[in-house]
């Protein structure tokens, strides 16, 4: 049987309906832990890398948080961007040996990110908080990347949030945050990529709207 108009668009208001679902269920989170994502890291380009920091206490501000960065292939461009209320700190410190990271030779990198709270800017029970880096050159080849974070609360409290996840096995409890690269040919300087996303986001919501107008037509028609 030759399918109708109407039940291309609901099948096509499906398929999208169904990515959605995945997107969102990709950016939502396993559990309230603190995690990092991104929206534009690629093996061998730069990106912004967001860490999002849940208080998980019920009586204590989260107040500190030290991110470690990547040690055997550190990044020749970090930078923090700024959270009122917080002080960040991004020192560079000597490497072991100099190393080379697109196309640059590093004696020296920042190896650790720090952002302080100042007064009455923690972060309070059952809020977040956000801490945002620009970095790269993301090594080429990987797949993913660990930063070990250590969060503080204003009761002295300090979680090491370091422990190794294994692809298979139950998370642990205090696992270090790993951030997804996005595959290179994925991404791209201009911005395309982001805009072609957004617009296919923006067909797939127009097709479902149009495919749920029509099917409530041919209910009510069917109806009379």
């Amino acid at each position: 049987m030759t399918p109708t108009p109407a039940r291309s668009l609901l099948r096509g208001a499906g398929t999208a309906g169904a990515a959605l679902l995945l997107v969102v269920a990709a950016a939502a989170p396993a559990s309230a832990h603190v995690r990092v994502t991104s929206a534009d890291a690629s093996p061998g380009g730069y990106g912004v890398i967001v860490f999002r920091v849940p208080t998980e206490s019920d009586t204590a501000s989260t107040v500190q948080l030290a991110v470690t960065l990547p040690a055997d292939t550190p990044f020749a461009s970090v930078a923090a961007q700024p959270v009122a209320g917080w002080t960040v700190s991004a020192p560079e410190t000597p490497l072991p040996r100099p190393v080379t990271a697109g196309g640059f030779t590093l004696t020296k990198a920042v190896q650790t990110v720090t952002w302080k709270a100042g007064t009455d800017a923690g972060v309070a029970p059952g809020e977040f908080q956000q801490f945002a880096l620009s970095v790269g050159p993301f090594p080429k080849g990987a797949r993913s990347i660990a930063f070990p974070a250590v969060q503080t609360y204003s009761d002295g409290t300090v979680v090491h949030w370091d422990q190794r996840t294994t692809p298979g096995a139950e998370e642990p409890e205090d696992p270090a945050p790993v951030l997804a690269l996005l595959p290179a040919a994925t991404t791209a300087d201009d911005g395309s990529t982001d805009g072609t996303a957004r617009a296919l986001a923006a067909a797939g919501l127009v097709v479902a709207v149009l495919a749920a107008g029509l099917a409530g037509l041919s209910l009510r028609r069917r109806t009379r």
